[in-house]
């Protein structure tokens, strides 16, 4: 059946368009990220890579409360770390990972990444997320991990190790750090963080009261591709924009 228009992203006529677009749903995913609390000091960013020039994505001024932060606010950083539009200057950190996973991924439209706490919980478990809820089927066989926590990733090389073994998957578990997600949209990642962080939670909460069943390997696979492509993550995202928008409209300024 051929999805309606308004089930499916949006298409621009010009590049002014398309950037005006990205730029307020980039501004209206760090206003969700605050009020689901994800914001802790200055750690945490997502860029969005800016429509015309593929070189350069947008990002938050280091130092910048998420809630506050307006489309207007959000700066353009290119490949090697020059902010060319904008006020502010940009994490260390969050030049590092993301440059890297935007050049070793050209599908990758956005990335997020921030210190949340059941993320940051279940990261220093070692371990991938269990399918042992339909939700955490998004992520079967399409996350990673990162072993061997190094310190505050400020070394290019170390972002090129997380985007290598990021690979082609839409999430990965920096092993005590926390999560990070990409999609082909901002609303695609942005969802993926928002829904991988509440796997995370759950998966915590049911080890604590037992052993939680797996779901078979088949249904889990049939599962993630039913609920976890592209198009479901940006989807999903709909009802959060839709909220967050009636409520604190100021952020498309």
């Amino acid at each position: 059946m051929e999805l309606k228009p308004s089930l499916v992203p949006p298409h621009h006529a010009t590049y002014e368009d398309a950037r005006q677009h990205l730029k307020e749903r980039l501004a209206g995913a760090f206003r969700l990220f605050a009020r689901y609390g994800f914001d802790e000091g200055v750690a945490g960013h997502i860029t969005a890579r800016d429509p015309e020039h593929t070189d350069r994505f947008w990002v938050n001024p280091f130092g910048r409360y998420f809630g506050n932060l307006r489309a207007s606010d959000l700066i353009l950083v290119d490949h090697e770390g020059h902010v060319l539009e904008g006020q502010g200057q940009i994490n260390a950190a969050a030049f590092t990972i993301h440059a890297a996973i935007h050049q070793a991924r050209p599908d990758v439209v956005a990335a997020a990444h921030s210190h949340s706490i059941y993320g940051k919980a279940w990261s220093s478990l070692g371990r991938l997320l269990d399918p042992i809820t339909q939700d955490a089927c998004s992520f079967y066989n399409d996350h990673a991990l990162m072993r061997e926590y190094t310190g505050v990733v400020l070394d290019p090389a170390e972002g090129r190790r997380i985007a290598q073994q990021l690979g082609s998957m839409k999430a990965i578990i920096l092993q005590n750090h926390g999560l990070l997600t990409v999609g082909q949209s901002v609303d695609e990642a942005a969802f993926w963080f928002i829904t991988m962080e509440k796997t995370c939670q759950a998966q915590l909460a049911a080890e604590a009261a037992g052993t939680p069943h797996v779901i078979n390997p088949e249904y889990a696979q049939l599962t993630h591709d039913q609920i976890g492509l592209p198009l479901a993550g940006w989807f999903s995202f709909q009802p959060l924009w839709e909220m967050i928008l009636k409520q604190e409209p100021d952020f498309l300024d």
